[in-house]
């Protein structure tokens, strides 16, 4: 049995190394996205490697939000709204969205946990998580652009 852990070690050993080699010139993307807070280094890697580095394919940040999955649900009929459930996208984007949006909403003192308590309180956290995980893409999608922390405290004022 140690022996297979001591396997498994090196095989996660290898593979992180390979990872970091590849990545090696998208070294400024993925600084500029750990910047974003709940955004670690392992979630960057894993939002370059799904969305790419050329956002020329995605006219605007609501079309990779769609494109991705991480966009709201609207059913309206005849004045009735039904659900808004979230269409299907890339899982392992949409998981790694996820991770950070949830590391994001316990933060201390910034907008994205304050959006995200926002939201929570009238829809739901799920949907809250949905909404900040759409937020960080958002800011993917500036790929070249600093993160600009608003605050905690942006809502208030």
């Amino acid at each position: 049995m140690f022996d297979r852990i001591d396997a498994v070690t090196a095989s996660e050993t290898r593979l992180s190394e390979e990872i970091t080699r590849q990545l090696a010139p998208f070294r400024r993307q993925v600084e500029l996205l750990t910047v974003i807070p709940g955004v670690s280094a392992k979630s960057a890697e894993v939002i370059l490697a799904e969305i790419g580095v050329d956002m020329d394919r995605f006219p605007t940040a609501a079309h990779l939000a769609s494109w991705a999955g991480m966009c709201p649900g609207n059913h309206e009929s005849p004045g009735k709204h039904t659900s808004g459930k979230s269409r299907p996208g890339d899982p392992w984007l949409k998981g790694a969205l996820g991770l950070a949006a949830t590391a994001a909403a316990r933060s201390k003192g910034t907008y994205l946990a304050a959006r995200y308590k926002r939201i929570a309180v009238r829809h739901g956290k799920k949907r809250a998580l949905v909404a900040v995980g759409h937020t960080i893409l958002t800011w993917a999608w500036t790929n070249d652009a600093e993160y600009a922390e608003l605050g905690g405290d942006y809502f208030i004022q």
